[in-house]
């Protein structure tokens, strides 16, 4: 009878460490969660996190906006503001409305304000229907012209150029923008 108890108290103890190890293990898995969601942005491709800096002169690039216009570096104003979107990045769809609120009080308008969506261009519509009334708007893969030229990988992406095509401000987020009443 002894070894029948010392057999039970083992394997409810070891039912408790189980346990309590089982309970480790879901903290931490929510924590992460909580971790993954809270991200400000969306990295393609793995690594770092790839903005051009201030000072970079963006490379030269040719396309076609939504509206079957024609862009181009060449054809950016000064203090253009230049956005990268992709669908299917919550941070994405969260920064688009606080976007467009921004880009709609700028004195140039959809001139000075270009956004690329970047990813399936069948996903790409909605972002796109969005943007188009404050944006010229170009939809590419994440291998296409204007992404190559930004050489961005990082999403959302928020540029800020010069008339000569270089960055005066780089982020992931909206401060890194000119209050519109500055300009």
């Amino acid at each position: 009878m002894g070894l029948l108890t010392a057999a039970v108290v083992i394997v409810g103890a070891l039912c408790v460490i189980d346990l309590l190890l089982t309970v480790g293990v879901i903290r931490r898995l929510r924590e992460h969660t909580e971790l993954l969601a809270g991200t400000t942005q969306r990295v393609v491709a793995g690594g770092p996190m790839q903005l051009l800096e201030e000072g970079t002169q963006v490379a030269d690039f040719a396309a076609t906006t939504t509206d079957g216009e024609p862009i181009s570096r060449e054809m950016l104003p000064a203090m253009s503001v230049v956005a990268f979107f992709s669908p299917g990045c919550k941070p994405c769809g969260a920064m688009i409305p606080p976007f467009v609120e921004y880009a709609a009080t700028l004195p140039g308008g959809r001139a000075q304000v270009m956004a690329v969506v970047v990813g399936d261009t069948g996903q790409s519509g909605a972002y796109a229907d969005l943007l188009t009334p404050v944006a010229r708007v170009v939809t590419e893969g994440f291998e296409g012209q204007i992404s190559e030229a930004f050489k961005s990988r990082t999403y959302p992406a928020l540029y800020v150029l010069d008339g000569e095509g270089k960055v005066v401000s780089s982020g992931t987020e909206m401060t890194v923008l000119p209050k519109p009443s500055m300009r």
